[in-house]
């Protein structure tokens, strides 16, 4: 059995949102420094709060648990 905390579906969405960041701005920047860097990040911000979009789960709990049964079927036995 896992716990998950209380909160934790917010956690993820905040990390998704760092995930946005990273992948929209930071692997594909090129900063000459940390200034340059900070700044775009900055205006990346500003942008994404001028127009937010919300995060929405596409999953139902029964779509999970399926996904889940078939790792967990994948891995049976592969000496884990």
């Amino acid at each position: 059995m896992h716990f998950t905390p209380t909160g934790s579906s917010w956690i993820n969405q905040v990390e998704r949102w760092f995930g946005f960041l990273t992948d929209q701005m930071i692997r594909r920047g090129a900063h000459r420094n940390v200034q340059a860097l900070e700044r775009d990040i900055r205006i990346w911000v500003k942008n994404w709060n001028e127009d937010p979009t919300p995060f929405t789960w596409t999953k139902t709990a029964d779509e999970i648990l399926e996904s889940l049964a078939r790792f967990c079927r994948r891995i049976s036995g592969a000496g884990h």
